[in-house]
């Protein structure tokens, strides 16, 4: 029981992760285009709060990335290490399941 509390806060935490790097590079892409004021304080509040909590990840991945001009492709990695992770969570939560480690 007390594994299923944490298999859930893993994939939730994972799963909400996964939305605010989505969020933040929609936010970045209708900043860059003017769609979107960022002198706008609550624009500047929301966007701020985004690449703060997604820059460290999304840096990490733009120091293995070739340089592809002005196209950012790391949101779409991480997006798909955070799902490939999700994946990996479940799996294990899977096998524990069907080894009998917990029940």
């Amino acid at each position: 029981m007390l594994l299923d509390a944490v298999f859930f806060l893993v994939r939730a935490g994972l799963d909400l992760f996964w939305w605010a790097v989505l969020l933040a590079a929609i936010m970045q892409t209708l900043l860059s285009f003017n769609v979107l004021d960022g002198r706008n304080r609550i624009v500047w509040t929301i966007a701020d709060f985004l690449y703060r909590l997604t820059e460290p990840a999304l840096r990490r991945v733009r120091g293995l990335l070739p340089n592809m001009g002005g196209i950012d492709l790391s949101p779409l990695v991480v997006l798909l290490l955070i799902t490939a992770a999700t994946i990996a969570v479940t799996a294990i939560q899977g096998y524990l399941l069907r080894s009998g480690l917990y029940f």
